[in-house]
């Protein structure tokens, strides 16, 4: 194990854009410490204070550095690119492309990313400077950080792309996944329990025992967290550490 029992797991999840970020902490037992909104400043508060910790930020670290573009680098590929095609994705993307998972492409220029996308970039760089390192698997660091993709993880974990996350259904789907990986987080079943006859006519349905889209996402992100620190066997790294990886789950067969 890299961590003992007091490290923090910590998912963020900025893709709101210019709302608070969502985050997720978790013990080393995956017992919830924390779930909620901040913004940056709240958030790197808190990560500042953390003595141990692996943090997994739900967005790119760094803008596309163009490696798909580089004929060596392209040659060098299992399967290489077809000639033309993905010349302005990262290599994680690629390969995410490859396994049918569907995924922002991120930008050559900062400036021409998204919202989210630059307050992830912002966010990496302000971890960087607070000492969490880049992870690596097997190498033992206080306080670290990775890339995650949280669409990612669900379809790895499910075999099959998710009900889309926004529905109730989907919703749904994401914490039974989590449930089932010994989260302890409510049981989603139970949310069938509480529906009546009455509440569905008033409109009315129980949400204490269900989480938002963008907290299941942090919850998500924070479960890798730990996997990259307890079973990195489990994950798999995407991409060029250079231009910025993903820990994504292995895939079974």
């Amino acid at each position: 194990m890299m961590f003992n029992e007091q490290t923090t797991y910590i998912g963020i999840d900025p893709t709101a854009g210019q709302r608070p970020l969502t985050y997720a902490a978790l013990d080393g037992s995956l017992r919830l410490l924390a779930l909620g909104q901040g913004g940056l400043n709240d958030i790197l508060a808190f990560l500042a204070g953390q003595r141990q910790a692996c943090a997994a930020l739900c967005a790119p670290q760094r803008p596309n550095l163009g490696l798909l573009e580089n004929a060596e680098f392209r040659a060098r590929l299992n399967p290489p690119p077809r000639p033309g095609r993905w010349m302005g994705f990262r290599l994680a993307e690629y390969q995410l492309r490859l396994m049918k998972i569907t995924c922002p492409q991120t930008p050559a220029n900062e400036k021409d990313a998204p919202g989210w996308m630059r307050q992830g970039f912002a966010l990496h760089r302000r971890l960087e400077g607070l000492g969490y390192k880049q992870y690596q698997p097997g190498e033992i660091t206080p306080l670290c950080r990775l890339e995650v993709y949280p669409h990612a993880s669900f379809s790895l974990w499910l075999k099959k792309a998710p009900l889309p996350k926004g529905t109730l259904e989907g919703r749904l789907q994401r914490q039974l996944v989590l449930f089932a990986e010994n989260l302890r987080i409510p049981d989603p079943m139970d949310f069938f329990e509480e529906i009546t006859r009455h509440r569905l006519l008033q409109g009315v349905l129980p949400q204490e025992k269900l989480y938002t889209s963008a907290e299941l996402d942090a919850l998500a992100a924070a479960f890798t967290a730990w996997l990259a620190a307890n079973h990195p066997e489990r994950l798999s790294l995407l991409g060029d550490p250079q231009e910025g990886q993903i820990a994504v789950p292995a895939r079974v067969e």
